[in-house]
C-alpha cells in the first residue's frame, strides 16, 4: 500500500464498486462466528472495514479458524508462537489458511486472494470466502462447528435413490406429463399460412 497512489477515472469508479459489495451486518455475523469458533482469546475488531482487515491482517485469526474445524490431531495450519511481523511472513500465513481452506473443500472461485485482504483490495471477497467456509461447516455436521447453525446456508446434498428392478419395470409402462398426450387429436384439416403458389 506504501507504493499506491490515489485512484482516478476507471480505476476510482472499479475500486468504488468493489467497496460497495461490502456489508457491514455480515461483517457482524462474521465476527460473532469467528470468536464463537476460536473462543474470545481471538479478541475483536474495530467496527468497520478498515477494522476487520487490521484484525484478519497477519493471518493468526484465520488460520486459528479453520484449525478449530479441524478435530484435535490433525490441524492443517501450524500457527507460529509470536504473530508475525514481517509482511512476507504475515502473507504466508494468509496463504496457508487459503489452501487448509481449499482443502476443507472451499471452491476456489470462493477463495479471495491475499493481497484482497493485505491491501483492503478486496474485502467483499474476504467476506465471500470466510461464508463459504461457515457453509461447509454447517453442512458438514462433523461437531467441530460452534455457534448459532442458521448464520450460514447448509449446501444442497445429494440424495441417492435406490430402486428396485420390479420398481423399474412399472416405471416404463407410465407415460409421464412431460411427455405431453393428444388424446386422440390429429392435424387433419389443420392449415398454418398461404400454401405454395
Amino acid at each position: 500500500m506504501a507504493n499506491k497512489g490515489p485512484a482516478y477515472g476507471m480505476s476510482r469508479d472499479v475500486q468504488s464498486k468493489i467497496e460497495k459489495k461490502y456489508d457491514d451486518e455480515l461483517e457482524d455475523r462474521l465476527v460473532e462466528w469467528i470468536v464463537a469458533q476460536c473462543g474470545a482469546a481471538v479478541g475483536r475488531p474495530e467496527r468497520g472495514r478498515l477494522g476487520f482487515q487490521v484484525w484478519l491482517k497477519n493471518g493468526i485469526v484465520l488460520s486459528r479458524l479453520v484449525n478449530s474445524l479441524y478435530p484435535d490431531g490433525s490441524k492443517p495450519v501450524k500457527i507460529p508462537d509470536a504473530p508475525p511481523t514481517m509482511v512476507f511472513k504475515q502473507m504466508e500465513q494468509i496463504a496457508q489458511f487459503l489452501k487448509a481452506a481449499e482443502d476443507y473443500g472451499v471452491v476456489k472461485t470462493d477463495i479471495f486472494q491475499t493481497v484482497d485482504l493485505f491491501e483492503a483490495k478486496d474485502m467483499a471477497a474476504v467476506q465471500r470466502t470466510l461464508m463459504a467456509l461457515g457453509s461447509l461447516a454447517v453442512t458438514k455436521n462433523d461437531g467441530n462447528y460452534h455457534g448459532d447453525p442458521n448464520w450460514f446456508m447448509k449446501k444442497a446434498q445429494e440424495h441417492k435413490r435406490e430402486f428396485t428392478e420390479s420398481q423399474l419395470k412399472e416405471g416404463k409402462n407410465i407415460i409421464g406429463l412431460q411427455m405431453g398426450t393428444n388424446k386422440g387429436a390429429s392435424q387433419a384439416g389443420m392449415s398454418y399460412g398461404r400454401p405454395r403458389q
